[in-house]
């Protein structure tokens, strides 16, 4: 799979990920434009991940046993032969025309380095809604965060020779988000980290079938980060935390009542007892 413009590699870390990364593989093969290549790390499953990505010749499978996102991230990252990494979840859905959008932003942004993009939640029965909320959500954190810009993990990219210069430094992100961090480090050193609307990637939003507890510890990772690096501007993300904190009870609910398979809501769906399993929260690393 090679791209006559910039070598995007695509890195998937994948823990107990079979379902979604065969969905997210397939949207890959599907792309208009294809990746330089595309990598899955297998992050010591014990589901069927790993014969998912060994059912597509193109995808190159490689195993990390120290457990936790940060780790399978980094080995991810640290074995790409192109010069874009581009980065994504095993529940991500790709767009066909990802890689030619991410083509450009790096192209009409030479003096960016990382850029990360929006989200359209496809497993959600107010989908419209969850997508406006999110939307405005990152464009007041674009404009109050600054030079401290976020990345967001399940749909960014970051340049090979950027990552070769911060990686060493990056914190162990036991109880952070590795996301967040990265592009702190990449901002600290000089680079420019950007968001892009245009980037669109269909985004699960099973975090929200998490309880309620778990749920508010995954939001305050955030700032937890930021405050980890005494990042002042950490305060802006409590408006965003306390909206969706407001909605969890309406949000898991409209999440345990999609029907995938007929694409709305379904009575009978969230009345049964196959409610969807929520990920592995990323902040917790076994280290």
């Amino acid at each position: 799979m090679r791209n006559e413009n910039f070598q995007i590699s695509i890195v998937i870390p994948v823990y107990n990920e079979g379902d979604s990364l065969s969905a997210c593989l397939k949207a890959i093969d599907k792309l208009k434009t294809k990746p330089y290549e595309v990598i899955v790390v297998d992050n010591n499953s014990t589901d069927h991940s790993a014969a998912v990505a060994l059912n597509y010749p193109w995808v190159r499978l490689i195993k990390e046993k120290k457990q936790g996102v940060v780790h399978a991230r980094t080995s991810g990252f640290n074995a790409v032969t192109g010069n874009i990494i581009a980065r994504i979840d095993a529940d991500t859905i790709l767009p066909s025309d990802w890689i030619d959008k991410l083509n450009a932003i790096f192209k009409n942004n030479p003096g960016a380095v990382a850029v990360s993009g929006s989200a359209d939640y496809y497993d959600f029965v107010l989908q419209d809604i969850a997508n406006r909320i999110d939307h405005w959500a990152r464009n007041y954190l674009e404009r109050r965060l600054g030079d401290r810009l976020f990345l967001h993990g399940s749909n960014m990219a970051v340049t090979k020779a950027a990552w070769d210069k911060v990686k060493d430094g990056l914190c162990p992100c036991d109880g952070l988000h590795e996301d967040l961090d990265l592009a702190i480090h990449l901002q600290e050193a000089g680079m420019k980290v950007i968001y892009d609307e245009t980037l669109v990637a269909g985004i699960s939003s099973r975090r929200i079938s998490n309880d309620f507890s778990k749920f508010v510890q995954y939001s305050l990772a955030s700032p937890r980060t930021y405050k980890a690096h005494d990042i002042g501007r950490r305060r802006y993300m409590f408006a965003v935390i306390a909206i969706v904190l407001a909605l969890y009870a309406p949000g898991h609910l409209a999440y345990e009542s999609y029907d995938p398979e007929l694409g709305e809501f379904s009575l009978k769906y969230l009345a049964s007892s196959k409610f969807r399993k929520s990920r592995t929260d990323p902040t917790i690393n076994v280290v």
